[in-house]
């Protein structure tokens, strides 16, 4: 809960209050050492991110989507290039593709997870090869609310027409498929830590994680403006997308307790599955997977009257995203217009995401299945 009986989507609050000493420590100390680019923070976080998703290389940017910019730069992606990414997912994703020249190519969703169907991918490379106009480069699949992509099956057929696998991890660090954590599933994956994610600053921020030594350097050339040995020898095409140290700092606070975190989601999630009323659908669990649970999210029929409803009783939700990529103006000319992509149409017709942190209590979620109760049987 935060003040009165109001219930918090995301409750930072709750969690600075819980980390107070920790994260005004970190703060306090990059003001003492005045080092705000590039200070010795970012190399720590750096370190301790690599540690705790096990990859061999974490680069600290500044945000989710100048870490897929920088990725897809790292890989040479441009114009010509097939890129294959899901319709249901956040803009970032398909911005960068075409900021490159490259073209998205659009992929269905799998109806339980929301994440790539590998099939509709077998599909869509088949289409591609066939029109002759455009080389597969990479494969980008979203890790939706956290729960990771099919990437045993996805890596096949990546590898199979010499394709890169970039996981879009924006919403599942943390997470781990098989015992393997997010960071180690695919040959790229990147990271944001906008501070609604499950580690999150306090503005923007983001990484790429690794294990290719050769892909690591280009990465850290590139997020400096394309620096070779010197600030002033400019070897490749860059960005300005260093991280700040002071969201480093922010960060390191927070991972300190992020492994806690995460086995409190999955805690809240378990007691979600446990209370809510079989009207709605609830988050598929598959098999060796660990979600990050960055949201909960449902889907009910009238999904709009159900939002109204809650928001009357003061439980605040979310919808992630109300328009698939390929209806949106800027990226339909890329797509197959309404109705090409039906599973993620419908998805997006009736998704809902509840309140979900690791600061919600069991009054908490009694009280919202039990708003959620109430209004489906009506």
């Amino acid at each position: 809960m935060t003040d009165g009986n109001a219930i918090a989507l995301v409750d930072l609050k709750a969690q600075y209050d819980a980390l107070r000493p920790e994260i005004d420590a970190r703060i306090q100390k990059v003001l003492d050492h005045g080092q705000f680019i590039m200070g010795p923070e970012v190399t720590e976080l750096e370190a301790a991110l690599a540690d705790f998703t096990g990859a061999a290389h974490a680069v600290a940017v500044s945000s989710g989507t100048d870490a897929l910019l920088a990725a897809l730069m790292a890989i040479g992606a441009g114009p010509g290039n097939a890129v294959y990414l899901p319709a249901f997912t956040f803009p970032a994703t398909t911005e960068v593709v075409v900021l490159l020249g490259a073209s998205p190519v659009f992929v269905d969703i799998d109806p339980d997870t929301y994440n790539m169907d590998p099939v509709a991918l077998e599909d869509a490379v088949r289409r591609s090869a066939t029109s002759g106009n455009l080389t597969p480069k990479a494969v980008i699949p979203v890790d939706l609310f956290g729960l990771p992509a099919d990437y045993p099956r996805i890596a096949e057929i990546a590898a199979a027409h010499g394709m890169t696998v970039i996981a879009d991890g924006a919403q599942s660090i943390g997470a781990a498929l098989n015992g393997r954590c997010v960071g180690t599933l695919a040959d790229i994956t990147t990271a944001s830590f906008f501070p609604a994610k499950p580690l999150g600053c306090y503005g923007d921020g983001g990484a790429v994680l690794t294990d290719d030594d050769a892909v690591a350097g280009i990465l850290r050339s590139i997020r400096a403006h394309g620096k070779g040995d010197g600030k002033y020898d400019i070897v490749r095409l860059g960005l300005n997308a260093r991280l700040d140290t002071l969201q480093a700092a922010i960060l390191l606070a927070k991972l300190g307790v992020f492994a806690d975190e995460i086995a409190r989601r999955e805690q809240v999630a378990a007691t979600y599955d446990a209370m809510l009323p079989n009207a709605v659908t609830r988050p598929a669990r598959v098999a060796g997977a660990q979600s990050a649970w960055a949201q909960y999210t449902i889907r009910a029929a009238d999904r709009d009257g159900l939002a109204t409803g809650l928001a009357a009783d003061g439980i605040p939700t979310a919808v992630y995203y109300p328009r698939p990529m390929h209806l949106q103006a800027p990226y339909a000319s890329y797509g197959g217009g309404e109705g090409s992509m039906p599973v993620s149409e419908r998805a997006a017709a009736e998704v809902l995401s509840l309140p979900m942190h690791p600061y919600l209590t069991e009054d908490d979620i009694a009280r919202i299945c039990s708003s959620i109760g109430e209004r489906v049987a009506r």
